[in-house]
């Protein structure tokens, strides 16, 4: 008896010392979440003040540091001036407009090289003092290599238009955009693993429902990237009628016929409408389905807050169409579909429930 009471007292020590490093690790967790989005938000201002081929070379240590007098400045400003950007777009900019949008790129780089220290140096402290669990141990690292990957391939995005272009390729910045979107979605997946929840897991229909919507986000975000590689979002700005049309001409423009889904702005910016109309009934769809299924609970309450923000979406999106994108619309169109994405992601999580505790598959043995 004894024996088993002390069992029961070193079992109910480590619950408490797992649910503490849970609740650590999630408050880790939430923080690189907040900075994966600043990233993805200045991107996006980046890319709209035409500022992502300011630095024209890829140094992941040494470019940490900014120019820092007058004459590292020129050198700077003289690279960019060989490159097609200058030369055919910004010929004659001032040395200060050029510093303008330096800092643009240079903050998005930074912030990128800071967000793998927030990730790095707290995932070796918890895993060398054991507080990760054996479980996350392998999804992390993943994390880890899918952020150095994203760094490649924002220089391959980059030097896309250091050559031939002006800008960088639609498909290398969709690439970017999608990646940056997936490593936000895995570390929320992670935290929310991590998560106390009130409620029982949903059953399989709705956990498959709240998977696929998640996909459906992903979908709409690459076409999203489409669009503003293409810059579509600049011309056909009425709503809900395209070029005058409910299905406009043109949209076939391009040979071969497949091209037109990539590189022809007018079918580019239609698939867009078209997907997000649908990504808006399956909102809906998830939402009434959830209630009918598992009404009251919390599952059917997060259902239709994502419906709701899915329709918030559809209007900042129509409204920054119709006005022609200005910077702070165009950003706050693309912060939501990050919202979006990282509630969808909880969903499915909360609809799977927590990870099992290890002290949990401990007692039951």
């Amino acid at each position: 008896m004894a024996a088993n009471t002390l069992t029961q007292g070193v079992i109910a020590s480590a619950r408490d010392r797992e649910a503490r490093n849970r609740h650590y690790i999630r408050i880790w967790l939430y923080l690189v979440l907040i900075v994966l989005a600043s990233i993805v938000l200045v991107g996006g201002a980046t890319r709209m003040t035409g500022s992502g081929l300011s630095i024209t070379e890829w140094k992941p240590i040494h470019g940490i540091i900014p120019p820092l007098n007058h004459d590292q400045w020129i050198e700077e400003f003289d690279k960019y001036r060989q490159i097609p950007q200058y030369q055919q777009l910004n010929k004659g900019m001032s040395l200060g407009e050029f510093q303008q949008i330096f800092w643009w790129e240079w903050a998005h780089r930074f912030l990128a090289r800071g967000v793998g220290f927030l990730v790095a140096v707290p995932l070796a402290f918890f895993w060398l003092t054991g507080r990760l669990e054996q479980r996350l141990k392998p999804r992390m690292i993943f994390i880890l290599a899918l952020g150095a990957l994203q760094g490649a391939v924002g220089w391959w995005m980059v030097a896309s238009g250091l050559v031939d272009r002006v800008d960088v390729s639609q498909y290398r910045l969709a690439t970017h955009l999608t990646l940056a979107c997936i490593i936000f979605a895995a570390v929320m997946y992670v935290a929310r693993g991590l998560a106390v929840y009130s409620e029982a897991p949903a059953n399989r229909r709705i956990q498959r429902f709240a998977g696929w919507f998640v996909l459906l986000v992903f979908i709409q975000i690459y076409l999203g990237a489409l669009v503003a590689g293409l810059d579509a979002g600049l011309s056909y700005n009425t709503w809900p009628l395209m070029d005058g049309s409910i299905i406009p001409g043109g949209l076939f423009a391009i040979q071969p016929i497949w091209h037109n889904f990539f590189e022809n702005p007018k079918m580019v910016q239609f698939v867009h409408r078209c997907f997000a109309y649908f990504v808006f009934a399956v909102a809906i769809w998830q939402a009434i389905s959830t209630i009918r299924h598992l009404p009251g609970t919390t599952h059917a309450r997060r259902a239709i807050l994502l419906a709701a923000l899915v329709a918030l979406q559809a209007a900042i999106g129509i409204t920054t169409l119709v006005m022609q994108v200005p910077i702070a619309l165009g950003l706050l169109h693309q912060f939501f579909a990050i919202v979006i994405l990282g509630f969808a992601v909880a969903h499915w999580r909360a609809a799977k429930g927590a990870y099992p505790r290890e002290t949990e598959v401990i007692a039951r043995r």
